[in-house]
């Protein structure tokens, strides 16, 4: 396994990797709309908070040498049924034609009072 830990300048004190790849495969921890530099919490409305999590996922990605189109699969975590469509017209907007598979799961409240988390699973990219 390779852990994949981009350089965020915020500590965060969870005992967990942003990234791990194994067997071709890269596994993004649920990325929260936080800034994971500064570490505050998105102040925006829904369609701010998906995008700085979406933000947070590429991040990820991209440190691991991924793009948003090597996405397979993403689960989206929000506290309440009613910003499905925000979050859905946001992510559109994210992935363009790639429609990767999806999984949004209406919870209770999210950690820091954050409105959306997203996790993602992509397929490494072949080395040239």
């Amino acid at each position: 396994m390779q852990i994949i830990q981009p350089p965020f300048k915020g500590e965060n004190k969870g005992h967990y990797s942003a990234g791990v790849i194994s067997r071709g495969t890269l596994y993004v921890s649920g990325q929260l709309s936080i800034d994971p530099d500064t570490r505050e919490v998105c102040q925006g409305d829904i369609r701010d908070h998906t995008r700085l999590a979406l933000k947070n996922v590429e991040r990820v990605l991209q440190h691991a040498g991924a793009r948003r189109e090597d996405v397979v699969l993403c689960r989206v975590y929000t506290p309440d049924v009613a910003y499905w469509g925000p979050i859905n017209e946001v992510y559109a907007e994210f992935f363009g034609d790639h429609k990767p598979a999806r999984v949004i799961v209406s919870t209770t409240e999210l950690h820091f009072g954050c409105l959306v988390e997203i996790e993602a699973v992509a397929e490494m990219p072949d080395k040239p």
